[in-house]
């Protein structure tokens, strides 16, 4: 495995993503979406499965999984038509988890998310190959002002499939588009609004900036990006 140029460390913070190989949607219908979210609360686990075998053929919920000691914490994630982001640090309540083969925590819960969705995807749709466009992408968040915008970065990129241009046009609408992401499923935005889903067991919140537990703080840094147009 060739070495990283970003290593991933403890305490430390990371955006990780990843598009579907030469920008190919990676879900192509509500199914697809629904098994990568389930895939980001099971894969994060020391314990090796298989989804048929440990989730589906047992007839489980897979928020039911018995996953035991989590590899990451996850501190917002976003699905879109063609990618995904993940903010995320290493567990830090167990101890890093180093292989010989290289992978430490977040290597090894990516690895095990992406083959496992990949594997799914080209067994639904009958297709060969790689599915994900290389290997994933990784930033170091070194400090709070990045952090504070990756927050609102991954939540509001869903914006982009009601009006790609908003950043450079500004929101045509303010009401229609919190109306949208309010409907919006297939991120962590409903978890910080605090509606009750099971996904909600997909974060693990207390790991990462404490004001963003504010619900009112949220809302105002969300109300103040979606007011923001670039000059």
């Amino acid at each position: 495995m060739a070495k990283r140029k970003i290593p991933f460390l403890r305490n430390e913070y990371y955006h990780i993503y990843n598009r579907g190989n030469s920008k190919q949607k990676i879900f192509l219908d509500k199914e697809d979406y629904n098994h990568f979210v389930k895939l980001l609360f099971v894969c994060n686990s020391k314990i090796n499965f298989k989804f048929r075998d440990n989730i589906v053929d047992i007839k489980i919920d897979a928020f039911e999984f018995e996953r035991g000691d989590r590899l990451v914490s996850i501190g917002a994630w976003v699905l879109m038509p063609n990618h995904f982001h993940i903010y995320l640090t290493i567990n830090p309540h167990m101890s890093d988890m180093w292989r010989k083969d290289g992978r430490n925590n977040i290597s090894e819960f990516i690895r095990k998310l992406l083959t496992s969705y990949a594997k799914y995807f080209n067994g639904k749709y009958k297709r060969t190959g790689g599915l994900f466009e290389g290997s994933f992408k990784a930033i170091h968040i070194k400090n709070d002002n990045q952090a504070k915008y990756l927050f609102s970065y991954i939540h509001l990129n869903p914006v982009k499939l009601i009006q790609k241009n908003w950043k450079e046009e500004g929101i045509n609408n303010i009401e229609n588009t919190l109306e949208f992401l309010s409907k919006y499923k297939w991120s962590s935005y409903l978890d910080y609004k605090k509606a009750d889903r099971k996904e909600n067991q997909i974060l693990n919140i207390e790991d990462f900036l404490s004001y963003y537990q504010n619900i009112k703080y949220f809302d105002k840094e969300i109300l103040e990006w979606l007011k923001y147009k670039e000059k």
